[in-house]
């Protein structure tokens, strides 16, 4: 598939090691896709990441609400919430980005999640859209139209910061062997894909671009 890459951004989303083996929410095999990013990088000369980063006392931990648990789904401040273990609190080694990950190119960081009454999947905004991360303004202020979605995790972050860039009119490529899922549910990655894909997301793999 011959891409164009004119006027496009490779977005990188959190690529933190809390997301990585060993991590406090681990996505199974998530290293792999470091590799896979690094040689993209080189295809690109507008790069953006986006960082989890959260306060201790965020809502989205189970360890904040007593009697709770991992995996659990609570009302946060009017929007229904899973329950996640504590992760990339702010300034910790768990939301540094893994050191084998290339930033040397980057422009940007957008830190998300920063807010502890609401969590924020989307590179964009957060879940109840009240708030913006600043992305889509900065590539629009760039004139980028096309963007390429990479990162962590496929079935939540990755889907809803694609979701986002289609409804703020972006063209928007996912590629698939640069991101890769929780999977609380077996088949949350492929009904991610396909959730994306039938918005009018383009789903395209690492070798069609290198």
């Amino acid at each position: 598939m011959a891409v164009d890459l004119k006027n496009s951004a490779l977005i990188i989303v959190d690529v933190q090691n809390d997301f990585l083996p060993g991590g406090a929410l681990a996505v199974n095999n998530g290293d792999k896709v470091i590799p896979v990013i690094n040689k993209l990088q080189d295809k690109f000369e507008f790069i953006v990441a986006t960082q989890d980063w959260h306060p201790a006392t965020h809502g989205s931990f189970a360890g904040n609400h007593e009697g709770q648990k991992v995996g659990d789904t609570i009302i946060l401040n009017g929007l229904e919430q899973i329950l996640w273990p504590s992760h990339c609190v702010e300034g910790s080694f768990g939301a540094a980005f893994h050191e084998g990950l290339e930033n040397h190119n980057w422009r940007e960081v957008f830190k998300k999640g920063t807010n502890p009454k609401v969590d924020s999947y989307s590179g964009f905004f957060d879940n109840g859209r009240k708030e913006h991360t600043g992305l889509g303004d900065y590539l629009k202020r760039y004139k980028i139209e096309k963007v390429f979605v990479t990162g962590l995790a496929a079935d939540y972050c990755v889907k809803f910061t694609v979701l986002d860039a289609l409804d703020l009119g972006f063209q928007t490529f996912l590629i698939t062997d640069a991101t890769k899922g929780v999977n609380l549910a077996p088949n949350d990655t492929v009904d991610a894909f396909g959730e994306m894909e039938k918005m009018g997301a383009v789903l395209l793999q690492s070798e069609d671009l290198l």
